[in-house]
């Protein structure tokens, strides 16, 4: 690792610990919210903890572009960027429901090399180096080596699998589901669960700190067409995201083909 990258990497963990410390005062205390568009919550929450990490990452970095869900875009001609979910999960934030992450990540080229994903409700912090692994509060992880769709821990809606005809292969799998798409990554990076689908769009700040996150620790992420994720569009979505472990990859993406 760089020198240059490695201070962006002690600067980027700091801002977001600081930022989840934020997010979980209001958790704890109670927050207001508002819909930005129709089922689009947003909550005081977002906009405080983006305020923290705007001032914080471009203080120190202010050649650096930025990108957020929450204040937009700002190109200031660099080749690196910020992207920013100041709150992934803010529904599940809202409810009082410990799924949500605060999540960064750098780019270079249009590829992650830096990223952040931190719950602090229930204290995991989860964060990757391109080309130095990845790491859940500061201890090496990996993803799952499991290669057995038929018995597959999944981060997914059972009732989805039931409507494409997808159990007749899954039929002994596990479902479950965590309401931020960036923490059901984080946790097949950590191998909790061998593979987590979301066949709705998702946009860069979504999953852009989680892609480095699970392929870093090991695992594979694309579109449910089995293409790696592209940061290189003008309109900043993608249209579905998986994310597994390696030895599952291939026959994932054969059953999500098959719809």
């Amino acid at each position: 690792m760089s020198a240059a990258l490695r201070e962006d990497h002690a600067l980027l963990t700091a801002a977001v610990r600081d930022a989840g410390a934020v997010a979980l005062r209001f958790f704890q205390g109670g927050v207001k919210s508002w819909h930005k568009r129709p089922n689009d919550p947003v909550s005081e929450a977002d906009l405080a903890v983006d305020r923290l990490l705007h001032d914080r990452l471009t203080a120190a970095r202010p050649d650096y572009d930025w990108l957020s869900e929450e204040s937009g875009q700002d190109l200031r001609g660099g080749r690196l960027r910020w992207i920013v979910d100041p709150i992934d999960g803010t529904r599940a934030f809202i409810d009082g429901k410990p799924e949500f992450t605060v999540c960064v990540a750098l780019m270079q080229e249009n590829r992650p090399v830096l990223g952040a994903i931190f719950n602090p409700a229930s204290d995991e912090f989860f964060e990757a180096i391109a080309g130095g692994g990845t790491r859940l509060n500061g201890r090496p992880v990996q993803a799952s080596g499991h290669a057995d769709l038929n018995e597959a821990r999944f981060l997914a809606s059972r009732r989805t699998f039931e409507r494409h005809g997808w159990l007749a292969r899954t039929a002994k799998a596990d479902f479950a589901y965590r309401n931020s798409i960036a923490y059901r990554m984080a946790l097949v990076a950590i191998g909790k669960f061998d593979a987590a689908i979301s066949l709705s769009e998702k946009s860069d700040w979504d999953v852009a700190a989680a892609d480095l996150v699970v392929t870093e620790a090991g695992g594979r992420v694309a579109t449910a067409a089995g293409r790696p994720l592209a940061y290189d569009a003008a309109q900043h979505r993608h249209p579905s995201v998986i994310a597994s472990g390696a030895y599952i990859f291939d026959d994932l993406v054969g059953l999500l083909q098959d719809r």
